[in-house]
């Protein structure tokens, strides 16, 4: 387990809005140049060093001397925008004194969702990496209204929060390790703030119903709170991938998950997707649903394709090459896969023999509704 976490070539690192500012909304400056020390000495090691970070809306409330953090979005948007670039300017001096390049990228569902811009995303963090430089990663707050809210009416989007997005991202980039530097030493067996006697569990194995129910809200400042952690956890784990929470107060945070006496919570990878199947899973905009019978349920779940002549009922409008996800007679989510047929093609098939595609649309371009390689049993 320890061995996993040391040799890690490939790292993506979570900074939390409670970790980077201190009680008064400021920069926690001297942290802030830990962490950055920190991450130049990893890279001497011949690192690969991703970073994820929250804090912009944080400090655009600060700059505007707001005493609370904004409800409304447009509001949380104008203090993204002033607070990014305050952001980004302190990383960039940080990280030049010890010659180090970075880059700023800012990313909305749809650098994920959209299957050419991930694939492109993909690409132009490969090549920043060849060159050395630590891509710096936030969601681009300013302009996607998702985030902020976490939902858009009809439709799940992959992710509302910078926790998911670390997860996403180590996903894609098919990371060794994710660290998610919190206020919290890792995670408990009840929430630490309530309950003084709570439990530090030191490793997860695998994020069961039981291990999700651990989680709780965030802090005031936060947006994420356990909860979105253990979200991130599973992308993260069922990639084939490590996972880490601990405190990132604690002096010399990051280099401490490095050594034998680290304290905190270790995931450990619990299964391995492929590629396109992770961007199925957890990488889409959900826009739909189709409501399967038990028959079909029984087929999928043993690798079989989705026939027209299992769909019992279709939520929500959806095109050709949507991701939708598949639920059973008991509306139990239990796998998600790209569609061959629009909702209004799907209507028409609904409860027909393959043989009658054809017959009944006027053209057939599939045998099936969903193919067994595009679809991931969840």
């Amino acid at each position: 387990m320890y061995n996993r976490i040391k040799d890690a070539k490939r790292i993506v690192i979570k900074f939390g809005t409670n970790v980077l500012t201190n009680e008064d909304g400021g920069l926690a400056i001297s942290r802030i140049y830990s962490f950055i020390e920190d991450i130049a000495a990893l890279k001497k090691q011949g690192k690969e060093i991703i970073m994820v970070t929250s804090g912009a809306v944080g400090l655009g409330v600060k700059k505007l001397k707001f005493d609370e953090r904004p409800n409304l979005v447009s509001i949380k948007q104008a203090c993204a925008a002033i607070g990014q670039s305050k952001l980004m300017r302190f990383y960039e001096e940080g990280f030049e004194k010890f010659d180090i390049l970075t880059a700023q990228i800012l990313l909305t569902e749809d650098d994920f969702s959209i299957r050419e811009r991930y694939l492109s995303l993909t690409d132009t963090f490969a090549r920043l990496l060849e060159f050395g430089v630590v891509p710096i990663i936030n969601q681009n707050d300013t302009v996607s209204i998702n985030e902020l809210r976490s939902y858009k009416e009809d439709i799940e989007v992959c992710f509302g929060d910078n926790d998911k997005l670390s997860a996403l991202v180590t996903s894609e980039l098919d990371a060794d390790l994710l660290i998610i530097l919190s206020d919290i030493d890792g995670l408990f067996d009840d929430d630490p703030r309530k309950n003084p006697n709570a439990k530090l569990i030191e490793c997860v194995k695998e994020v069961t119903p039981e291990i999700e129910n651990l989680g709780f809200e965030p802090s005031k400042k936060g947006r994420g709170g356990m909860k979105t952690k253990l979200e991130a956890a599973k992308v993260v784990t069922n990639s084939g991938n490590c996972m880490v929470i601990c405190n990132g107060k604690k002096p010399f945070a990051i280099k401490k998950i490095f050594e034998e006496d680290f304290y905190g919570t270790i995931f450990l990878p619990s299964q391995n997707l492929s590629s396109k199947k992770r961007w199925i899973a957890y990488a889409t905009n959900i826009v739909g649903s189709i409501k399967v019978n038990k028959g079909a349920k029984e087929a999928l779940l043993n690798c079989s394709s989705l026939l027209p002549s299992g769909l019992l009922e279709l939520i929500n409008v959806f095109n050709r090459g949507d991701v939708v996800s598949i639920i059973d007679e008991d509306n139990i989510v239990f796998a998600k896969g790209i569609v061959n047929y629009s909702s209004s093609e799907c209507e028409k098939l609904m409860g027909e023999h393959s043989d009658n595609i054809e017959k009944v649309l006027g053209f057939k371009n599939y045998d099936n509704i969903i193919g067994r390689d595009n679809i991931v049993i969840l």
